[in-house]
């Protein structure tokens, strides 16, 4: 298998910006033609992406063109927001990125725009990884493509051929308090949680962790971790619920936690997102039968550079584990993962996939 990665960054969205990228990912693959390209194009490209797929089909000999326009993209050499830009992971000697088979239950790279995210997809068989393509507001330009050309359906879904791989997903965010359960809930509003109403576990959480609450309560940097089984909370794997308000005895969260269920109160805390990403990749990486082939990683508008102040910290500490692994993805408004067996929309999140030669696993 050979996989190469390439980024290129221009004054205005052009398809020679596009082939540039798609040949500079050839030339690091040692790639004359490849069997399928990932292409990421930035959301200037959006509005009519298709010369930019027939360069990238020119460029690298094939018609399996795959990919979103996204607010930002990135390859492990650099990112671009706000520029027009254009990032291509080539793939060959064995390895294709191709539609899946009916029913099929593997890996599955998953693509959509705001507008066409729909639960009932995500529920089907296959365990789904990837991005949702809009900006921090679900708005703005946005496309999907597959097999060259626009999604009409405004999503894709892709298998990976002769190569296996592993995802993994982390949260920007620090546990406050221990895992408790929801004894009652109305709606969107939690009302008790332990002994205590939800405001109260709220409060107590922060003041024991010196949050400073002058300015009043930080909603935007606060969110429920939530999870079946207390077991799965402590491992961090969980759902995420944005806190929205917090008035008189009831805490009201962006979506339905049932009674019964385990949450805890987290804050954004870059330290912590960062330790968390760290403990996973050593733990997938005792697992992997071998050093990765390439990876692709898909991140939250709300993390990269805007959260580690200009530096993309998350790509700086990949690049530690697995120096000169091709690597691409894009900043988007929603990450989606298979979380404990069961495909989640996440927030706030990175979801990075790890992928091997199928001849190694």
């Amino acid at each position: 298998m050979k996989a190469g990665a390439g980024f290129k960054r221009g004054r205005k969205a052009s398809p020679e910006l596009v082939s540039a990228a798609v040949n500079m990912a050839l030339e690091s693959a040692g790639l004359e033609l490849a069997s399928s390209v990932l292409l990421f194009l930035t959301e200037h490209f959006a509005h009519d992406p298709q010369a930019a797929l027939r360069a990238a089909a020119a460029a690298a000999s094939t018609t399996q063109i795959c990919g979103c326009s996204a607010p930002g993209i990135f390859t492990d050499q650099d990112w671009a927001l706000d520029t027009p830009a254009a990032v291509a992971l080539v793939l060959g000697d064995g390895a294709a990125l191709a539609k899946p088979l009916p029913g099929e239950s593997g890996l599955l790279l998953t693509l959509t725009a705001p507008n066409a995210f729909n639960p009932a997809w995500m529920s089907m068989p296959g365990l789904r990884f990837g991005g949702v393509s809009g900006d921090a507001m679900g708005q703005g330009p946005f496309s999907v493509w597959e097999n060259g050309k626009g999604a009409l359906t405004g999503f894709c879904e892709l298998s990976m051929q002769g190569a296996s791989g592993m995802i993994l997903s982390t949260h920007g965010f620090k546990r406050l308090s221990q895992p408790q359960q929801l004894h009652s809930a109305h709606d969107l509003d939690l009302l008790e949680i332990g002994r205590q109403s939800a405001a109260s576990s709220l409060y107590a959480a922060l003041e024991s962790h010196g949050v400073d609450l002058a300015a009043g309560l930080p909603t935007h940097q606060l969110m429920v971790m939530v999870a079946d089984e207390e077991a799965d909370l402590l491992l961090g794997e969980c759902q995420l619920a944005t806190l929205i308000s917090c008035q008189q005895e009831a805490v009201t969260v962006a979506k339905a936690i049932k009674p019964g269920q385990w949450l805890s109160w987290g804050i954004r805390d870059t330290e912590a997102a960062q330790q968390n990403l760290s403990t996973q990749i050593e733990t997938v990486s005792t697992i992997l039968p071998a050093r990765p082939a390439f990876g692709l990683l898909f991140s939250c508008m709300g993390r990269g550079p805007h959260f580690y102040d200009g530096i993309d910290r998350d790509i700086e500490l990949i690049k530690q584990y697995y120096p000169g692994m091709p690597l691409i993805g894009f900043y988007g408004n929603g990450e989606i993962a298979p979380v404990a067996g069961k495909n989640e929309l996440l927030q706030h999140s990175v979801v990075l996939g790890l992928f091997t030669s199928k001849d190694s696993a």
